[in-house]
């Protein structure tokens, strides 16, 4: 079993930066792909980056890319998760997760954190 706590969200200006993080436990870390969502009210859950095993392979979904940066940290068993130029629309409680698959599969996860909320004011 995997555990993912999520630490790092807050409130902020539009414009601002925050840095998330997600602490895993319960399996070596590096078996595993990783992935920050977002889920905002009265919205579906959606992908916001994805990392493969080794921090190789990236995914980013196109209302982030160019601001929000994704990495890994294997030897401290912790991903990132870099959040620049907030806007508002990006106000959502953010969620780590992970999958143990062979490839770097980004769609699918098995285990989930709890969350952390962001919440960006004008």
């Amino acid at each position: 079993q995997v555990q993912l706590v999520e630490s790092g969200g807050g409130s902020v200006q539009a414009g601002g930066s925050l840095r998330l993080s997600c602490a895993a436990s319960g399996r070596t870390f590096s078996s595993l792909n990783m992935g920050w969502f977002r889920q905002a009210p009265g919205k579906e859950r959606e992908i916001v980056a994805a990392i493969s095993k080794k921090g190789v392979s990236k995914y980013y979904s196109d209302s982030v890319k160019g601001r929000f940066t994704i990495s890994r940290d294997n030897a401290r068993n912790t991903l990132y998760l870099q959040l620049n130029s907030l806007k508002s629309e990006d106000t959502a409680v953010y969620y780590c997760a992970a999958n143990d698959y062979s490839g770097f599969d980004y769609s699918e996860y098995d285990y989930w954190g709890q969350g952390t909320q962001v919440t960006v004011s004008f």
